[in-house]
């Protein structure tokens, strides 16, 4: 009998990340139970092609559910195989049938099939979540998408943007993590049941008598699990098939962690535009009372490092599983699977709880446009100025120096002066009238086609979903 409790090392996707339904598909319960409903569907195609009696298959039927996981194990220490251990147990439960249990099978025959039925579901779960996500951020964008904002390249004031159009960005991502998606479920398939090699010599054995050929056998067995196998299959299905996987997990991953780096970013106290959701009761910090850091995003960004590694693991196993089959694959693949699925689910479920619940401070945005906005139209000025007769180059000097005496002022923690700076100056007065400044300073006049571009995706997507 195997005792986990707190004295022995739990993993912290035992409890801490990931769902009670994500943390079910990759459990033991749940391997045990696909085993079994694979041997049950060979057993009964079997049956129906007289390989084994009604009387056998009916008893392995009945024992389908009659699991005893301890004792599996049990058995293992003995074997040191865990699928021959798994079926002694179901042989014992099943005392009539038992003895044709897994009946011209190899052992990956029913764990890769297993495997693949598991990623389905969790593939499944994924996704839906990730399409709840990518929702909410449409809701966001729609309604941020005229509001402008300060943009910034090298961290440093570039142009001004809108809030929607940001959130467009990360909308855009995770819509191209559901364009893989698809790829991806279309990609992968099944072992099927072909022994050892994959050549289905066993089965063509069992059935030489029976006028039935192997490919029709294994088509039924697979149409009854809800799985198609590959064309072509070793002793496991295509380890190319676990690398796509775990790559689509790391780009929704990659998506995410964007996101909250961003926001990490944005709330900290220099930029203060956005905040992640703070609980009334919520700690900070154990020393500093007042804190308030974005530890949801930074959640994120450190199970997707996390998650960003896995793929490398997979695509070790798609090229060193040497010929037929090795176990380079065995061991890691236990892990890499569930985890970074478990991973992502964590990061989908922190993801929904912060983007729901995202803080936007305009007047902080407003502050901010109003500081380093009128840096941008500088350009502008210059070339409506140069168009109603100035000199390109002298504007520019004095435009420069103006910029200089404008952020030296704001590096003293002074109002911007640019604007006066520039309606009083005698030369740029000489070619653009104080409205005609005013208009082109005004930072609506400065941020392109974001609105326009932000509901066209927010449109795409809704149509899409």
């Amino acid at each position: 009998m195997i005792n986990f409790n707190f004295s022995d090392y739990l993993s912290p996707f035992t409890w801490r990340y990931g769902s009670k339904e994500m943390r079910f598909i990759f459990s033991e319960q749940h391997k045990f139970q696909l085993w079994r409903k694979i041997w049950v569907v060979l057993a009964e195609a079997q049956y129906k092609n007289g390989i084994i009696s009604k009387k056998e298959f009916d008893n392995i039927k009945k024992n389908q559910n009659n699991i005893d996981i301890e004792e599996i194990l049990k058995i293992e220490k003995e074997t040191k195989h865990d699928v021959v251990a798994a079926i002694k147990e179901f042989s014992r439960k099943a005392k009539i049938g038992g003895g044709k249990i897994h009946l011209g099978a190899t052992s990956m025959d029913i764990v890769d099939n297993a495997d693949i039925l598991k990623i389905k579901e969790a593939l499944n779960l994924t996704k839906n979540k990730l399409k709840k996500i990518i929702k909410i951020f449409v809701e966001k964008v729609e309604k941020y998408a005229v509001l402008p904002t300060m943009g910034y390249t090298h961290l440093q004031p570039a142009e001004p943007t809108t809030v929607g159009y940001r959130l467009a960005f990360y909308a855009q991502d995770l819509l191209s993590c559901l364009d893989f998606f698809e790829f991806v479920e279309n990609s992968i398939q099944a072992k099927g049941i072909r022994g050892a090699v994959g050549t289905s010599a066993s089965f063509q054995r069992l059935l030489k008598e029976k006028n039935i050929k192997t490919e029709k056998l294994e088509e039924k067995i697979m149409q009854k699990l809800g799985i198609k196998a590959a064309l072509v299959s070793s002793q496991v299905y295509p380890r190319l098939y676990d690398y796509f996987v775990l790559t689509l997990l790391s780009s929704i991953s990659s998506s995410l962690a964007k996101f909250a780096g961003d926001l990490r970013i944005l709330q900290s106290a220099q930029f203060g535009e956005w905040s992640e959701p703070f609980g009334k009761n919520q700690v900070g910090s154990s020393a500093m009372p007042f804190k308030k850091n974005p530890i949801s995003s930074e959640n994120i960004c450190s199970l997707a490092r996390y998650v960003n590694t896995l793929p490398s693991v997979a695509a070790g196993n798609a090229s060193l599983s040497y010929l037929e089959r090795t176990l380079d694959d065995s061991a890691n693949k236990r892990i890499i699977m569930a985890e970074a699925f478990l991973g992502v689910d964590q990061i989908l479920i922190t993801a929904e709880k912060i983007i729901s619940g995202l803080v936007v401070n305009e007047k902080r945005i407003k502050k901010n446009l109003t500081k380093f906005a009128p840096f941008v139209a500088t350009e502008i000025i210059m070339m409506e100025a140069v168009k109603n007769g100035g000199n390109r180059q002298e504007i520019h000097e004095i435009l420069r120096e103006i910029s200089m005496i404008a952020w030296e002022k704001i590096q003293s923690e002074k109002k911007n002066p640019m604007l006066q700076l520039i309606l009083k100056n005698k030369i740029i007065k000489k070619y653009l009238k104080g409205d005609k400044i005013l208009k082109l300073m005004d930072v609506e006049n400065h941020i392109g086609n974001a609105k326009d571009k932000s509901l066209k995706l927010a449109k795409l997507i809704r149509d899409r979903l």
